[in-house]
C-alpha cells in the first residue's frame, strides 16, 4: 500500500473510545468468568498480528493494519460475548471512519475483526488470518482470574496450566509453529485438546492462507 496520511496504530492506542471498551468489555466478561481480555491481550495481539506478517514480508502499512486490527478485535465483548466478532466490526468501522481511514483499509480490517471467532471464523485476507493465529495463541496462566476456579472450570485450568507459549513463523521453510509448555500435573494434553481443538484447526486454515504449514509442539512433542 502506498504511503499516505494514515490512521496510526499510535492514534489507535492512545484512543480514548477505543479503550473505554476494552477495559468495559472485559469488565463484562469478568463477570460472567471469562478469562482476560483486556489490554494484555489485546496488545499481545496487535504485536503477533503485524510481526506474523513482517516475518512473510508484507508490507510496512499492511503489517499496521493487522496491529490495528489486533488491537481492536475484541471490543464486541462491551455488547455481548455472543456475536462479539461481529457487533465488535461494526464498532470498528465507525470509529475508523470517523477517523478518516480509507474505505479499503476499513474493509480489509473490519473483515478480520468480524472473522476472528471460532464459531463463524475465516482466514478471509492476510490481516484477518493473522489474527485468527495471533488471537487464537494467547494461552497463559494471567489470563486466568481468579486462581480458585481453575480445580472447577476447564478453561481456567487449561490456560492456568500453560507456562510458556510463543508463536513463531519460519519463512523459510513455510511453517507457523504454535509452541507451548504446560504442566500436566494442572491440566493433561488431552484437556487442551478438549478446549481447543476448534481453535487449533482454525490456526491450521490461517496458516495455510498464508503459504504455511500449522505446527502445535506441547511439552516438544507436535501433535500437528
Amino acid at each position: 500500500m502506498d504511503k499516505c496520511n494514515c490512521v496510526t496504530l499510535e492514534q489507535i492506542l492512545k484512543n480514548e473510545e477505543i479503550n473505554a471498551y476494552i477495559t468495559n468489555g472485559n469488565q463484562n466478561l469478568g463477570v460472567i468468568g471469562y478469562t482476560e481480555h483486556g489490554f494484555a491481550h489485546a496488545k499481545r495481539s496487535s504485536n503477533y498480528a503485524s510481526n506474523i506478517l513482517k516475518s512473510l514480508g508484507y508490507d510496512e502499512r499492511t503489517c499496521e493494519l493487522a496491529a490495528i486490527a489486533g488491537y481492536m478485535h475484541d471490543i464486541g465483548n462491551v455488547v455481548n460475548r455472543v456475536a462479539h466478532a461481529q457487533s465488535g466490526a461494526l464498532m470498528a468501522f465507525q470509529i475508523l471512519n470517523r477517523l478518516g481511514m480509507k474505505p479499503e483499509e476499513i474493509a480489509l480490517i473490519v473483515a478480520a475483526i468480524g472473522n476472528h471467532d471460532e464459531q463463524t471464523a475465516a482466514a478471509v485476507n492476510p490481516i484477518a488470518a493473522a489474527l485468527i493465529l495471533s488471537d487464537k495463541g494467547d494461552v497463559r496462566r494471567t489470563r486466568v482470574r481468579d486462581k480458585k476456579t481453575v480445580g472447577a472450570d476447564i478453561h481456567d485450568r487449561v490456560n492456568y496450566a500453560v507456562e510458556h507459549a510463543s508463536t513463531k513463523i519460519d519463512a523459510e521453510h513455510h511453517t507457523a509453529m504454535l509452541n507451548i509448555t504446560i504442566d500436566t500435573k494442572i491440566c493433561p494434553v488431552m484437556e487442551y485438546f478438549e478446549i481447543f481443538m476448534t481453535r487449533m484447526v482454525l490456526c491450521r486454515q490461517a496458516a495455510k492462507f498464508l503459504g504455511l504449514q500449522f505446527e502445535l509442539i506441547i511439552n516438544e512433542s507436535r501433535l500437528l
